[in-house]
């Protein structure tokens, strides 16, 4: 795979409140260049959610409310996050949750394309049985050692799949063989079906 072909490229992981649909508490952008992450650029931000953060998120994430009491509301960094994220492509676990969070919570923003490694992962790697990004850590054993913060936060959650995102990617030989992998139907970037020629 030739990294210098990838057109831009940010690894992006959300937090919730756990509330349905969610309030954003965490966001991360982790742009990818030239085959690695670019912890130097990236976008993080905590913001301070409508509606309380409930026990069981604050179990998965640590975030609670007393510690984002005196964090930004989204309306004051949405478009901060906006610019970052620009029309670039993105890339999460499971990517249709952070870019339908995402997509509610900034009107009008649009990825030149969605890349899964969820999907990339069920592609890339067949009858693992699960693919959760525990079980893809284990199996592919990434480099996690310069990895920010701890597991289900949104900074390290990103890095993990950035670096599962490259070592993935060595199994595909061009970009477009990586997109058709994994970017799943329905979402920007997906490519088209051939149209049947003797349709007219």
């Amino acid at each position: 795979m030739n990294f210098a072909t990838w057109p831009a490229l940010l690894v992006v992981d959300v937090e919730g409140n756990g509330a349905n649909p969610p309030d954003l508490v965490e966001v991360a952008a982790l742009p990818v260049r030239d085959g690695r992450p670019d912890t130097n650029t990236a976008g993080w931000w905590l913001t301070r959610p409508n509606r309380p953060v409930t026990p069981f998120a604050t179990r998965v994430h640590g975030l609670t409310n007393t510690a984002l009491a005196s964090m930004p509301a989204w309306t004051d960094v949405a478009d901060q996050v906006r610019a970052v994220l620009g029309t670039k492509w993105m890339c999460a676990h499971n990517a249709h949750t952070d870019y339908r969070v995402l997509s509610a919570h900034l009107p009008g923003w649009e990825p030149a394309g969605v890349l899964d490694t969820l999907r990339l992962a069920k592609a890339t790697f067949p009858g693992l049985g699960t693919y959760n990004l525990d079980t893809l850590i284990e199996h592919v054993r990434p480099d996690l050692h310069q990895a920010p913060g701890h597991r289900h936060r949104a900074t390290f959650d990103a890095f993990a799949t950035a670096q599962l995102l490259l070592a993935m990617a060595s199994h595909y030989d061009t970009w477009d063989d990586l997109v058709a992998a994994a970017v799943p139907p329905g979402l920007p970037g997906a490519p088209e079906p051939e149209r049947d020629p003797t349709l007219w």
